[in-house]
């Protein structure tokens, strides 16, 4: 009897690939069953406190890193602050001094 490991045949390779391929989408497939069960008890839990705070929608007023996001895409304008006339010419007169004094200096 010959010693050290058996000879395998491409067929059998083959096999235990194939083998290896099915317990390992067997293995997805549970994992994508236990997903789906944790997502759907965690939207039943989110249901439940938007019941409680008395809000409909899905945000409520938080503000989330998607929901700024989201704000982006939806083409509103973001607020700004407006000056009044004389803090621009009080900024407007500091900044020509500062330019005077820069050409000064060279």
């Amino acid at each position: 009897m010959p010693r050290g490991r058996p000879k395998t045949k491409p067929d059998d390779v083959l096999i235990k690939s194939a083998e290896l391929i099915g317990w390992a989408l067997g293995g997805l497939e549970r994992e994508i069953v236990t997903t789906r069960e944790r997502l759907s008890s965690l939207t039943a839990q989110a249901a439940k406190l938007r019941k409680r705070i008395g809000t409909k929608g899905t945000r409520t007023g938080v503000a989330t890193a998607a929901a700024g996001s989201e704000a982006k895409k939806t083409g509103r304008k973001r607020r700004r602050r407006r000056m009044s006339p004389e803090a621009r010419k009080r900024i407007s007169e500091m900044m020509k001094k500062r330019w005077a004094e820069r050409r000064k200096g060279k």
